[in-house]
């Protein structure tokens, strides 16, 4: 028999890796990987422009990975790099107008498919779900 903590382990990879399928699914028609569309919204989200380097902390990929993604973003016109200011050797990614065209799609996708999936969720319980979620978080990122 299973115990708790392996059934938590178990169901919270199967909720990360189903919701990222989903949103994959989502989200073919605009022609974005998982990884394209989660770089696109760190650095929509992002003030400054985060480096390369920034954006491969924050995915948990290797820094090739990310040159090779940003590579793929510039040549499709949804981003383009800026040499940094302070650090000529540090290059920010930022969106271009039609990468913030393609972010402001996906996030009105990403929405509708959050509201979708929650739709029957007890709001307590979703925030009880949330805050438990964060304290994990914050207690993995200390350790």
């Amino acid at each position: 028999m299973i115990n708790l903590q392996e059934r938590f382990a178990k169901a919270l990879h199967g909720a990360s890796r189903a919701w990222r399928q989903a949103m994959d699914r989502r989200l073919r028609h605009l022609g974005l990987s998982q990884a394209g569309w989660m770089t696109l919204a760190i650095a929509a989200k992002s003030d400054p422009a985060p480096s390369q380097s920034e954006l491969a902390d924050k995915l948990g990929v290797e820094g090739a990975t990310m040159v090779a993604m940003v590579d793929r973003l510039v040549k499709a016109g949804l981003v383009q790099r800026e040499t940094s200011s302070t650090d000529r050797r540090v290059k920010r990614v930022i969106l271009t107008s039609a990468g913030a065209e393609s972010y402001a799609k996906l996030k009105v996708q990403a929405t509708q498919l959050l509201q979708e999936m929650l739709h029957d969720i007890d709001a307590n319980e979703l925030l009880r779900a949330t805050e438990l979620l964060e304290r994990l978080q914050k207690s993995i990122d200390g350790a």
